[in-house]
């Protein structure tokens, strides 16, 4: 038996399916070099009102707080950041209604109406978020902690400090994970099946956890592999890669319903039709959401 530390995602119906492989939860990057241009703490902000208030100051600046896509990965952050979820525990009705699931929509509101974020929409909503961040018009971005080996290599070639932190609180931490297992399916043959389980046992070797870790960012999901000098070293030159290893304490394992790919697609396009529109409420929509994605969890 091989020794890995396998999280929820894994396992549906208390059974397990898979190896995780390659994980990550969202986290934030900051432009360090404009947060100390405009006076700010470059610790960056802990919680949403901090978050606010650093917008504020960064706005009388000319510079964007945030460009912040509305990404389903996100808004299950900020849902669990509200005491909240997205579905009931029985994954057989939404929450999305529910004032812990409107309150990120309604802060989503009024910082895109106050001009603290921009919304940007469409296909590439999350290449612009992330090249805004780059190119030092934003000094904020949500992101995948499988980004911060490019963060340093963006960061080094336009000449900028950046750091990473937790994604801030409301009432406490939180976020989902994110990423892929390794699976083998029922219908190999023996010999298949064996190949299969020595491709991996090979892929979550520690020494492959570690390549993984170092040269993306991916979270290490082997103790052995985090333990090693190796990794302690890495943290130490780039302490941007453990931010996420620590924010582990305050992860979700995300819905596992067959249907939930197509309800995070309408309770997305009811995020941006609030944000896009002055005149629907964030509890209009979400409402109309909640009720389309009963229908479709419980079919």
């Amino acid at each position: 038996m091989i020794s890995i530390q396998v999280d929820g995602e894994c396992y549906v119906d208390e059974k397990l399916y898979g190896l995780p492989f390659m994980r990550s939860t969202p986290i934030m990057y900051m432009n360090v070099s404009l947060l100390d241009k405009a006076g700010l703490d470059p610790a960056g902000p802990k919680t949403w009102a901090e978050f606010e208030e650093y917008g504020r100051v960064l706005k009388e600046q000319g510079i964007t707080t945030m460009t912040m896509p509305v990404d389903i990965w996100f808004y299950e952050g900020l849902v669990a950041q509200s005491g909240g979820q997205v579905l009931a525990d029985d994954g057989k009705s939404g929450l999305f209604n529910t004032p812990e699931a409107v309150e990120p929509v309604e802060f989503w509101k009024k910082l895109a109406g106050e001009g603290l974020i921009k919304i940007p929409v469409g296909d590439e909503a999350g290449a612009t978020a992330d090249k805004d961040w780059a190119n030092q018009t934003s000094a904020f971005k949500f992101g995948s902690t499988a980004g911060v080996a490019g963060a340093i290599e963006i960061s080094k070639g336009n000449n900028f400090e950046f750091d990473t932190a937790f994604m801030p609180a409301n009432k406490s931490y939180g976020v989902p994970t994110g990423g892929c297992q390794l699976v083998m399916t029922s219908k190999l043959s023996e010999e298949q099946q064996a190949a299969a389980w020595e491709f991996i046992k090979f892929m979550t070797t520690t020494e492959s956890t570690i390549y993984q870790s170092k040269h993306v960012g991916y979270l290490p999901t082997r103790l052995s592999a985090l333990e090693t000098e190796e990794m302690q070293s890495l943290y130490k030159e780039y302490p941007q890669y453990k931010v996420a290893v620590d924010q582990l304490e305050y992860a979700r394992p995300r819905p596992m319903e067959t249907a939930y790919p197509e309800v995070a697609k309408l309770v997305k396009s009811a995020i941006e039709k609030t944000l896009l529109n002055p005149k629907v409420t964030p509890q209009e929509v979400m409402d109309e959401a909640n009720t389309k994605a009963n229908s479709l969890l419980s079919k």
